[in-house]
């Protein structure tokens, strides 16, 4: 075997792809600190205790674990920086305070999210913490899209959901363990036939509601539909109403509403979004609420934020040259 050989799905990034990635890293970390957010530049290790709690319990298989040989526990290398943050803004910053938190560093993944995606992504995000009302929401939805609009990727569609519609439908149907995670999934992979079988035992409302919901994509118009074909619970209601003022400050950005869309299921407990550009299958950027994400720190705090990567930014952005 030749030695210099690098593992499957991780590569060098060569000239002048290196360079356009850096010009991304920074023109997005000064809009970020124009706008407020402060860096910080958590470590590429930690115990795995604090790695895979909170919002990166969903993160286990993921995560690359040694023993530390000084003290013999188990550590992880960070998959995501998304809970190291959350870490920070419960232990290291002001109690009560809105933080406004910017990163940008490489993660290592076991496994590649996609066939020719790298299992060490760079990412790049921001997060905001303390403000659990629907203008916070807005505020991170603007800075993603003007931070692609700065590295010249701005022909996308935003995609938005709301997890609460299912955790309402779910809650209501009295789900849980196998069968959720089973209906989980094949709402995920919008699959009708598995979603009647799941739901067959059910109330023939919250069977049509189940039904309903892969059916429930498109633009604003989508949000009258769903009103019209989801039961009368008020924590739809709610996740409605939050869309819709979402909609209302989003004027003028492509956006479909797609109530099926769970990514992040295990964590987010709000309006989750995801971003797409022509010639790219997957998600360019994504984010979203997940409100409570200190508590596993010891301080429960309303979160909301978003990530990209930029090795595949840099991809995209190249690509509206």
């Amino acid at each position: 075997m030749t030695a210099w050989l690098l593992p499957e799905n991780v590569e060098d990034v060569l000239p002048p792809e290196a360079w356009r990635m850096e010009d991304m890293r920074r023109a997005l970390l000064d809009l970020f600190r124009g706008r407020g957010y402060q860096l910080v530049i958590p470590p590429l290790m930690e115990y795995v205790e604090s790695l895979l709690t909170g919002v990166g319990a969903d993160l286990d298989l993921k995560t690359f674990k040694l023993v530390d040989q000084l003290s013999g526990r188990l550590m992880g290398v960070r998959a995501d920086i998304t809970p190291q943050v959350a870490r920070i803004d419960a232990h290291l910053l002001a109690a009560n305070a809105v933080n406004r938190l910017c990163y940008a560093g490489s993660v290592l993944h076991t496994q590649a999210d996609g066939f020719h995606r790298s299992r060490e992504p760079i990412q790049i995000g921001a997060e905001l913490y303390g403000e659990a009302g629907i203008a916070a929401d807005l505020e991170i939805l603007r800075l993603m899209l003007d931070g692609l609009s700065a590295c010249s990727v701005s022909a996308v569609q935003l995609d938005i959901g709301h997890v609460g519609v299912y955790r309402a439908l779910a809650q209501e149907a009295d789900l849980a363990g196998e069968v959720e995670h089973e209906l989980f999934n094949a709402l995920q992979a919008k699959d009708a036939s598995a979603v009647a079988v799941l739901t067959a035992g059910l109330a023939p409302a919250l069977r049509d509601a189940f039904a309903a919901l892969p059916q429930l994509y498109g633009d604003r118009g989508v949000l009258a539909e769903a009103r019209a074909r989801l039961p009368q619970l008020s924590a739809v209601a709610d996740a409605l109403d939050t869309l819709a003022a979402i909609d209302a400050g989003l004027a003028g950005v492509e956006t479909a509403y797609d109530l099926a869309e769970l990514r992040g299921y295990g964590y987010h407990s709000g309006v989750v979004f995801a971003v797409y550009t022509a010639g790219r299958s997957q998600a360019i950027a994504q984010g979203g609420r997940y409100d409570e994400v200190g508590k596993v720190f010891g301080r429960a705090r309303p979160a909301t934020g978003f990530s990209l990567d930029l090795r595949e930014l840099a991809v995209a952005g190249s690509a509206k040259r």
